[in-house]
């Protein structure tokens, strides 16, 4: 199994930045397109942005220019920097990653548990 531990998450005044932070760990053989999701109540989970192994990035529109996504792969951590944030960046982020262990067959699809991430205005 795949672990997936979120930290960075708090209380910030618009215009203000965070650094997410997401660490996987348990039994990794190899880590592929890894992301970060974001949820308000009674709205879908969102895409904010997704990185490759080989660092190709995508952002959604909202925070294009404002938010950075990066990765170590050596330490199986991904980051979002998140800039110049406004209150409707509030929500839970969630960390994602698709991965391949060394008990299970095949890719899958793994959740951190979410930080909350809360923009006043």
């Amino acid at each position: 199994q795949v672990q997936l531990v979120e930290s960075g998450g708090g209380l910030v005044q618009a215009g203000g930045s965070l650094r997410l932070s997401c660490a996987a760990s348990g039994s990794i053989f190899s880590i592929n397109d890894m992301g970060w999701y974001r949820q308000v109540p009674g709205k879908q989970r969102e895409l904010v942005a997704a990185i490759t192994r080989g660092g190709s990035t995508n952002y959604a529109d909202s925070v294009k220019g404002r938010f950075t996504i990066s990765r170590f792969n050596a330490k199986n951590t991904v980051y979002l920097q998140m800039n110049s944030l406004k209150p409707e960046d509030t929500a839970v982020y969630y960390c994602n990653a698709d991965a391949i262990s060394y008990e299970e067959t095949g890719i899958a699809t793994y959740w951190g548990q979410g930080t909350q991430v809360t923009v006043s205005s």
